[in-house]
């Protein structure tokens, strides 16, 4: 149900919440505090196996209004609950929505409350996910997403970290303020654009067990391209050897070398812009051996050429994308990133220092951005938070350029 700016001013955003059956149910009332706290107006629908996990006592004391659980309400509008939520929300937010759940949505599924007022909405429709991160890997899970994606649905994570089962790894439901600030956003910025992502390291064979890499994990690269997507952007996320999920939505494409990473972002252009956040090697072995190489007692020495430079061939291309660089330093940080900035005709370069406790394989980051004549500094945050400040720079250069 849309509105123009002048009612959205006046009335307060009405934001359904759905409760599935999942352990993150604990995490629901903070979310409906969350809502209530930036304006909205908050009705919570739960399944049944949610009340397993929460009572809809809790959630009625957090929103100011009875919770709905059945689907034919007699004390709903002609008894039909389902029509007068439908009707009602501007927002419809499941969090935190299970593997179960989202495949019925998927499927078009209308067997309790919270589906069928799904199926009977206009309104926006956002999901939180929460699983373990071995169903949230599944190819049935990740075809579901990308199903509800493709009609319109809004993917908010999930996040990475530790799991009630005692495992870790993507799954976890956001945080209740991470989704409230999506959803109360009120626009995405970069929705028709389409951005390639580059992320992690490469790794250059020396024969076929060893290689030349870096300590890259990748996690800033991916956190770029999920923010990019939770702006509506369309991503592309070009990732090299790395131990992560990207969330539904991102297409991905995975890469060993900085030769093959080069072909695969070529093959992706043209596109409205091009973020090289991968730490790719700049040289490679000269040559590779077939097979092991054996250890013999002598010093041995290793010749080195130059790989692609990727981020200046972009730059370079006519017509361009909208190009932005990273610079990973040990020093200098900001005289080597502006002297990058220049040198590879780059719009923007975002860049940290890294070392031995700061960097590379860490969950936070520092980040300063620089334009030809401004400088941003997003100061020391988690990588997450970091690729979200970063994407509104973008998106504001991008707008202005």
């Amino acid at each position: 149900m849309s509105r123009n700016v002048s009612e959205k001013a006046e009335t307060p955003r009405r934001v359904l919440v759905g409760v599935s059956a999942g352990i993150a149910a604990y995490k629901t009332p903070e979310l409906v505090r969350r809502l209530r706290e930036r304006g909205c107006e908050v009705r919570v629908a739960m399944t049944r196996g949610a009340k397993e996990f929460i009572t809809p006592l809790t959630l009625q004391a957090v929103s100011g209004h009875r919770v709905h659980e059945t689907l034919l309400d007699v004390e709903a509008e002609a008894g039909m609950g389902h029509i007068e939520l439908a009707r009602w929300a501007d927002d419809i937010v499941v969090a935190p929505a299970t593997a179960d759940l989202l495949a019925r949505l998927a499927a078009g599924m209308a067997d309790d409350l919270l589906t069928t007022a799904v199926l009977a909405s206009r309104a926006r429709l956002w999901l939180a996910p929460a699983m373990n991160h071995v169903m949230w890997d599944h190819p049935a899970v990740r075809q579901n997403i990308a199903t509800l994606e493709q009609r319109g649905a809004r993917t908010l994570g999930p996040g990475s970290g530790s799991q009630a089962c005692g495992e870790e790894g993507y799954g976890r439901m956001l945080a209740p303020g991470e989704i409230a600030d999506a959803v109360t956003a009120g626009s995405e910025a970069l929705a028709g654009k389409r951005f390639v992502v580059t992320a992690g390291p490469t790794y250059e064979a020396l024969d076929p067990v060893r290689f030349i890499g870096n300590r890259s994990s990748g996690r800033m690269g991916f956190a770029v391209a999920e923010a990019l997507a939770e702006a509506g952007a369309e991503v592309t996320l070009i990732a090299g050897p790395v131990h992560l999920s990207a969330r539904g939505g991102i297409e991905r494409i995975d890469v060993r070398t900085a030769a093959e990473m080069r072909d695969a972002v070529m093959a992706q252009l043209p596109a409205d812009a091009f973020v090289s956040v991968a730490a790719v090697a700049d040289y490679r072995p000269a040559s590779r051996s077939d097979e092991k190489i054996k250890r013999s007692g002598e010093s041995m020495q290793l010749e080195l050429v130059p790989n692609p430079d990727i981020l200046r061939e972009v730059a370079g291309l006519s017509p361009r994308p909208f190009v932005v660089g990273f610079a990973a330093e040990t020093s200098d940080v900001g005289e080597n990133a502006r002297a990058k900035l220049e040198a590879k005709s780059l719009d923007l370069i975002a860049a940290n220092r890294v070392g031995d406790d700061c960097g590379f394989d860490a969950g936070e980051n520092a980040l300063v951005v620089y334009s030809s004549d401004r400088e941003w500094d997003l100061g020391s945050a988690s990588k997450t938070a970091l690729a979200e400040k970063l994407v509104s720079v973008i998106a504001e250069q991008m707008e202005n350029a």
